[in-house]
């Protein structure tokens, strides 16, 4: 993996996402120079190779070979060393540059380069030759096909390309490792790795800067001298740090670590990472961060999309990121079930959200040569993420696999010769250490009892955190929005049970439930539905569920007091004529709610503290058996503090009901990847869901942008939600590296035949400043 470069013109970064050509099925001699593409279908990346819907994904229609291929012009590189870098291609990749190997890849998850040095030519053609096969490489391999993992993998090139130019010495990776943060003696000890296309003359000179924006805190120098081509790791620290802000959830303090190689001829190269001051420590009574006992509060994360597949570009990841952090108050989420997209973990680092990262794998750890696999896979993810202050623990163990001593040996070996500061773990599915030896004992924890859950007690002697619970396994088969009341709002009482059950004991480390969103998958029986699964607290559009409503309210009132009903306030065709009945259920963090119907005052609401005696803020449960005739008007008021401080409406009137339409961003940028995220729902007066809605809804788009979804879309079958995408265009012919797209003002309108219509506006912007397009 390249770290961010700067400096010098030999160093620089082009955007290489734009203007690529895919011609489908590969067939001979398509990677070829002079190979007739001009009926290839233009594509900007991140690009999955089959159209894709919200549902039904039918894992033949990938499982193919395919051919990118992308035509450039740029003289400046002529004479310098050169690499494409990818973030991730599914599932195999070989690169052709003129119609010469250049490079080949093995597994979908992690980034690789192939250099480019000495077959650039004035006009190039870059070919990419994909393998979406299921192929022997982690997670895939299992006989029995797609089916026997629990998510699936649509091929193609799916995360950012760039192509990078770079001295003949050039720093190919740095590692920052905070040392002995919590006291005054604290360093950051660098690996700096230096790559030469021939030895220099002389010494090469590394220094290092520790940086808080654009103030230098602490440096610190060293001299290589190398001896011949290849690799060399140079050693040195930054110390007389002196104060820094430490790095949690609260407080996600960010530094930057710049370090510069300078050889004997003047050629300079610099290279810049992030890291962050923290001490995470699992301990046999719990997890502690910066000293201070934490209890770890998340949920698991696929990184799968409607319509996008794991196609999504960066804001599409972050957000994914925010969504758990800010909306559902994690502390922390398990990247399951493999290294996932750089930008969700920009942002994990940004905001505070600690992160369980693990290789590829789903049970099955497959013969030698795919464990050879496995283990360039750990290795390659900890290289690529061990500066991130965000991630804490490291599985080296392929998620809920058969002990084998031999392999989890060398992989928990890799890590601590990689990293060596984080401790390692892995997903169990049996309660047992027989065979184990990780530092963190991960245990996937289903038990369930007559709709309520419970958890194991932990492990005596050893660092415990439950992996996951509730969503997989237990309760009903399945969380629609066209499940009944009840079942959507059993899987909220259900993780309310669980964190209660884990914060009870502080052998817990905490819990990690399943899922934050619906995914893809095929396996399961009667709990795929439409080849989804959906145990996520929220759907694969991301729109919160009743589920989701236990996470949001877990947060301090004073900064968002929360009144969230578990229940539609429906009394119509399909709805129980009298309401939500004895054992409604409100999420909040409101100290009492009082509660009114149709004006009069039907109750007064407090923590169940009886039921979830642990949670810093239990739910509301409460009879809301009412007379539903005459169609009455909820009105929750919160209190805290001796104070109203939230209000909650819900209408009963149909008459009133509208067709909601939101975007999550008012502005993208207009490179052609970038993507914002379009909801629409069937809400009451006061933008609660209306359950039951059906008939279609029908978009429409004007400005320079597309729509990506499913149109017109179909309300009763998913349940009155729905979503899409708007994409910002590319540019439309081919240059010299420059700026990228069309920019303006796209409209999205939504139409329902009863609901009426809704609309939307999202500024295509310029790309930022300083983007080199190639």
């Amino acid at each position: 993996m390249l770290p961010a470069v700067a400096g010098t013109k030999a160093a620089r970064i082009y955007a290489f996402n734009q203007e690529w050509l895919f011609g489908g099925y590969y067939t001979s001699g398509a990677a070829a120079r002079d190979y007739d593409d001009s009926g290839f279908t233009p594509v900007t990346l991140p690009h999955t190779v089959t159209p894709l819907s919200w549902g039904d994904w039918d894992h033949t229609r990938w499982e193919h070979v395919w051919i990118y291929r992308k035509h450039f012009s740029l003289a400046e590189l002529a004479g310098r060393r050169a690499f494409i870098h990818f973030d991730g291609v599914m599932v195999n990749a070989t690169v052709l540059l003129n119609g010469v190997k250049v490079g080949a890849h093995q597994g979908g998850y992690l980034p690789w380069s192939a250099e480019l040095t000495g077959q650039l030519a004035g006009h190039n053609v870059l070919a990419v030759v994909v393998d979406s096969r299921w192929l022997n490489v982690p997670p895939g391999g299992q006989p029995r096909g797609p089916a026997t993992i629990d998510f699936l993998q649509p091929g193609g090139i799916y995360r950012d390309v760039t192509l990078r130019t770079v001295p003949d010495v050039y720093l190919a990776d740095v590692f920052a490792r905070p040392r002995s943060v919590l006291n005054a003696s604290r360093r950051v000890d660098l690996q700096a790795t230096l790559d030469a296309a021939t030895a220099p003359a002389g010494p090469v000179r590394v220094t290092a800067q520790l940086r808080d924006g654009a103030r230098t805190i602490a440096a610190g120098s060293a001299d290589v001298r190398l001896t011949g081509p290849g690799r060399t790791v140079a050693r040195l620290s930054v110390t007389g740090i002196g104060d820094v802000q430490l790095w949690s959830p609260d407080t996600p303090r960010l530094y930057t670590v710049s370090v510069t190689a300078v050889s004997a001829s003047g050629q300079a190269h610099t290279a810049t990472v992030r890291t962050g001051f923290r001490e995470a420590d699992f301990r046999p009574d719990g997890f502690y961060l910066n000293g201070d006992r934490v209890k770890l509060f998340g949920l698991n994360r696929h990184q799968l999309f409607p319509y996008l597949g794991m196609a999504a570009p960066a804001r599409l990841q972050r957000r994914d990121a925010e969504i758990l952090r800010t909306e559902l108050n994690c502390n922390m989420v398990r990247c399951s079930h493999y290294p996932q997209s750089p930008h969700f973990l920009d942002a994990c680092d940004e905001l505070g959200l600690m992160v369980w990262q693990e290789p590829p794998g789903w049970g099955w750890i497959g013969d030698a040569a795919w464990q050879d696999i496995l283990l360039r896979n750990v290795s390659d993810m900890i290289i690529r993420d061990r500066n991130r202050p965000s991630v804490i623990v490291w599985a080296t163990r392929v998620n809920e696999s058969l002990n084998s001593q031999r392999l989890y040996r060398r992989t928990r070996q890799l890590a601590a010769r990689l990293d060596g500061s984080r401790p390692t773990t892995g997903a169990m599915s049996k309660h047992t250490m027989a065979g184990w030896a990780q530092d963190v004992f991960g245990y996937d924890d289903y038990h369930a009892s007559h709709g309520d859950a419970s958890l194991l007690p932990p492990l005596p002697g050893v660092p415990y955190l439950v992996s996951e619970a509730v969503g997989a396994l237990d309760g009903a088969p399945v969380y629609r929005w066209t499940d009944p009341g009840q079942v959507l709002a059993q899987q909220a009482r259900m993780h309310a049970q669980v964190h209660d059950i884990a914060r009870s004991d502080s052998r817990y480390a905490g819990l990690l439930g399943w899922a934050g969103f619906d995914y893809a998958s095929l396996r399961g029986g009667d709990k795929v539905w439409r080849a989804i699964k959906t145990p996520g607290v929220a759907d694969i559009f991301r729109v919160a569920k009743p589920a989701a409503a236990f996470y949001q309210s877990q947060v301090s009132p004073q900064l968002r007091p929360q009144i969230l009903p578990l229940f539609c306030w429906d009394f119509g065709p399909g709805s129980p004529p009298r309401g939500p009945g004895r054992d409604a259920m409100i999420a909040t963090n409101c100290e009492r709610l009082e509660i009114y119907a149709g004006g009069q005052h039907v109750g007064t609401g407090k923590p169940d503290t009886r039921a979830y005696p642990h949670l810093a803020y239990p739910p509301v449960v409460i009879d809301l058996t009412v007379d539903g005739a005459a169609r009455p008007e909820l009105r929750i008021d919160g209190y805290a503090g001796g104070r109203r401080v939230a209000t909650a409406r819900m209408s009963a009137d149909p008459a009133r009901d509208r067709l909601e339409l939101t975007a999550d961003d008012r502005s993208i940028r207009g490179d052609g990847s970038d993507a914002t995220r379009l909801t629409f729902r069937a809400v009451d007066a006061y933008g609660h869901r209306r359950p039951h809605a059906t008939g279609l809804v029908r978009l429409s788009l004007a400005g320079p942008g597309e729509l990506i979804g499913q149109n017109p879309f179909e309300f009763g079958r998913y349940g009155g939600v729905g979503g899409a995408f708007v994409r910002a265009l590319p540019r439309g012919r081919a240059g010299q590296p420059g700026q990228s797209g069309q920019s303006g003002q796209v409209t999205v309108t939504a139409m329902h035949h009863v609901l009426g219509r809704a609309s939307v506006t999202v500024t295509v912007a310029a790309p930022e400043p300083g983007t080199r397009y190639l």
